[in-house]
Order: structure tokens, then C-alpha cells, then sequence
């Protein structure tokens, strides 16, 4: 999912901005993040997708590059640098990082204290929330509430635990918000029924930096947030963008502080809306996925315009749908289009600006969902069902059903495309699959 985001479950404005203004108002993830690298859960860009590479379009789970066992199971999704992948994972009851070079060899494995099992058994894990790094160290987080910073050898350069220092989280399901990084800062979002806040820590040292409160009254279990923030710059600014407790938010990302904030998405007070699936940037517009695609006539997307201040909820939003949505999977963009992977298996290509279909298809049906998040690599959509199979279909000015592949376990990890590799973290192996 989120890291599969939940572990657990389970009018149109005036035009826009300056050509100028709206190429200051793009998402960032960090200076040095080339298309070759993947190095945060929903890759270079935070938009779940990359141009380059060439990849496969069908293959066989038995004949694949290779596949490692891994020592337990994990939620997360690997993570790329430099020709190395990173992966957080349960080893012999401790949270642990381990990284593996593009052979399928481990380089090595850093245990970092007991893991916290998770509440949901067949879904969850200790290990949600997927790692991140800006090519000089990593940074990881488990359910345990372990927070750690890793050199690329896998030697420990700090770590804190969040639930000793903050107390426990008080979620329904178990945690799934990754950590991100900005230019100084790794930042970590904890949104549930009690205090809630945004935090941000010294990359260098752990030390804290600022702590920003983020409290909203709102009905049932619609204050627990499984999203992960998005990094990108407002005006001239590095900003963080926050999606949960029916609010999003603009943060300075030097000190946290509020710079606007959206509300109105749930008018009805529907209860048990989690913010599970993550939003997309595209263009000067943050599509946001609201309510759940697994219950009839309960999901929503809407379109919010990046930039103003103070409370933006009646000035700055763009559209909204009412008719369809998503539940966990978070969208994807790609090509000036954005992607949705409904909860079981539809797909529908929006245009951005005005929230029109430009064409619905569905993959085959079965009675597994999809709790991993779609990625797109070179034009090929990959989408990963609970029960382990994995789709690639074509997509851009159309939808062309490429390949089913069963990998013949679970999957709620979200496939990751980087130099023409294709990463399937399951159950219980790591796959690599290449084009023939």
C-alpha cells in the first residue's frame, strides 16, 4: 500500500496562475534526485511515476531476474540509489534495514530494536512506512516507533523512538505515514485521535527542530491519517503538504508554520473517512482523494489550486467529483495526466485541470482488492491486487491491457520502476523482473 498508506483495512475558479508562477508551484523531493534513482515511496517526484527506461510488459513469477526470501513479512516498498536498493523489514523479532545491489545479493543488514507486531495480521506489518533517502543517508521509520538515520554502509548514524518520546499512537489500524525528507530536514507526520503534529528533524544529528500542531475536530476515525506528506516548493519557498483530519495543509519547511489550509471536503460528516490514499501534485493543482472506494457511492476527488494563504478552502478549489474516487491506493501523474486505481481494479485517466475522464477501463476482476499504489514507468501502468497478481497495461491517450502476472504471494507493497527494473516486494521475497 503505502508504504501502502493503510496497512490496516481497512465550480471552476478563474484561470490560473502565471506560466511563471505555476512552474514555481511544482513538487520537489530533492536537488539532487535524477530519473534513474527511486529514492522515496512514490519515486523522484512524488507522483508514482518515471519516463525512463524501458520495461517489461509480461512475464513468468518462476523465470523472473531473480527473487530474494526475505526474514519477514513487510508492508513497505523498496527504495533506489546509486545501483542499490533499500528495504525495511522484520528480522528474527527487530526492525531492520537491509540493502541488496541489482545482482539480488545482500550487502547487508542493520537491526535496529524489537519490532511492534501489528493489529492487523494479514494486511499489516512492523514494518509500514518505506524508507527515504537523499543519496548521502537514509532514513526509516517503524510501527515500534523507532526513527533512524543509516549511512549507505548500513552503519546507525542516530536513532530516537517517537512512541517513548510522544507516546503511542492512537490509530484505529496500524501506522503507514512515511517519513520525507527537505533540504534540511527529515519530517514525520502523525495524525490519529489524539495530539496531532507535524515534526521535523535535524538530518545530521536527530536533534528536533520544530514541532507544528495539527488538530481538527472531525467525525469518527476521520482524524487517523495514513498519508505521507508532499514536498514542493511554494513561490519561491520549500513547503510540505499535508492530507488528513478532512484538511490540507501548506507548511513552511524551515519551522512548520501554517501557510493555508483547505477544509470543506466531507460537508455530510460522513464518519470512518481515514485519509489513507496520499494526494498528487500535477501541474499548479493537488488532486485529493477523499472518503473510500470500498463502500457504495462513499469516495470523492477533489482538485485543490496550490498557492494563497490564510484559509483557501472557498478560493482556491478547482473541482471536485463525486462520482468515483479511491480508497487506499494513492493517485499517480504522469504526462500531464492523473491515474486512478479504484479498489477493485477499475482505472480511470483524468485531466487534471477540469476533473473530466478522458477514459475508465478496469483490469479483471476478482475478489482480492488492490491495497498497493499504482506506479507508472515509461508509459506502462503497473497495479499489484492483494492476492498477488500483477497488471501492466499501457496507458496515456488510451488504455491497452498489456499482461497479468501471479506471483504467487501476497502483495500490498507498491511495484517500483527505476532503470528498467521492475521491484515486486511481496510476502515473502523481493522480485526483480526486466524486459526480455
Amino acid at each position: 500500500m503505502h508504504s501502502m498508506s493503510l496497512f490496516a483495512y481497512l465550480r471552476p475558479l478563474p484561470a490560473g496562475p502565471s506560466a511563471l508562477a505555476a512552474l514555481l508551484l511544482t513538487t520537489v523531493f530533492t536537488a539532487t534526485a535524477s530519473p534513474n534513482q527511486w529514492p522515496h515511496w512514490r519515486g523522484p517526484h512524488a507522483n508514482g511515476s518515471t519516463a525512463v527506461g524501458e520495461y517489461p510488459v509480461k512475464w513468468d513469477a518462476d523465470h523472473v531476474r531473480w527473487k530474494v526470501k526475505l526474514p519477514g513479512k513487510g508492508s513497505s516498498s523498496p527504495i533506489v540509489w546509486a545501483d542499490r536498493i533499500y528495504l525495511t523489514t522484520p528480522a528474527e523479532g527487530q526492525d531492520a534495514v537491509m540493502a541488496f545491489d541489482f545482482s539480488g545479493q545482500t550487502l547487508w543488514q542493520t537491526k535496529l530494536g524489537p519490532e511492534s507486531p501489528p493489529k492487523h495480521r494479514t494486511l499489516g506489518s512492523s514494518s509500514n512506512a518505506s524508507p527515504v533517502t537523499d543519496g548521502e543517508a537514509l532514513y526509516v521509520y517503524f510501527k515500534s516507533g523507532t526513527l533512524a538515520s543509516l549511512a549507505l554502509d548500513g552503519k546507525v548514524r542516530w536513532q530516537m523512538n517517537l512512541v517513548e518520546r510522544f507516546g503511542r499512537d492512537q490509530l484505529f489500524w496500524d501506522q503507514g505515514t512515511s517519513p520525507v525528507l527537505t533540504e534540511r530536514h527529515v519530517v514525520m507526520a502523525r495524525m490519529h485521535g489524539g495530539e496531532s503534529w507535524l515534526a521535523a528533524f535535524d538530518k545530521a544529528t536527530g536533534e528536533l527542530s520544530w514541532q507544528q500542531p495539527r488538530n481538527y475536530k472531525t467525525p469518527t476515525e476521520n482524524d487517523n491519517a495514513y498519508s505521507t506528506p508532499v514536498v514542493f516548493r511554494h513561490g519561491n519557498q520549500e513547503a510540505l503538504l499535508v492530507w488528513g483530519a478532512e484538511h490540507l495543509t501548506a507548511h513552511q519547511a524551515i519551522d512548520g508554520k501554517l501557510i493555508w489550509s483547505c477544509g470543506g471536503f466531507n460537508p455530510a460528516g460522513t464518519e470512518y473517512w481515514p485519509a489513507i490514499a496520499s494526494p498528487v501534485i500535477a501541474g499548479d493543482l493537488v488532486i485529493v482523494p477523499v472518503g473510500r472506494d470500498d463502500r457504495p457511492r462513499q469516495s470523492r476527488i477533489h482538485a485543490v489550486r496550490l498557492g494563497g494563504s490564510g484559509d483557501v478552502s472557498e478560493t482556491h478549489r478547482a473541482w471536485k467529483r463525486e462520482d468515483l474516487g479511491v480508497f487506499v491506493s494513492s493517485p499517480a501523474e504522469f504526462e500531464g495526466r492523473v491515474y486512478l486505481l479504484r479498489h477493485r481494479g477499475e482505472v480511470v485517466c483524468l485531466d487534471p485541470k477540469t476533473g473530466q475522464s478522458l477514459w475508465e477501463n478496469a483490469f479483471p476482476r476478482a475478489s482480492s482488492p488492490y491495497y498497493s499504489s499504482p506506479t507508472i514507468a515509461n508509459g506502462i501502468l503497473y497495479a499489484a491486487r492483494e492476492d498477488g497478481v500483477v497488471f501492466a497495461a499501457r496507458v496515456g491517450d488510451q488504455f491497452e491491457f498489456l499482461s497479468e502476472n501471479p506471483m504467487g504471494e501476497r502483495i500490498v507493497a507498491s511495484p517500483v520502476p527505476v532503470q528498467g527494473h521492475l521491484l515486486l516486494r511481496g510476502d515473502e521475497h523481493l522480485f526483480c523482473v526486466t524486459a526480455p
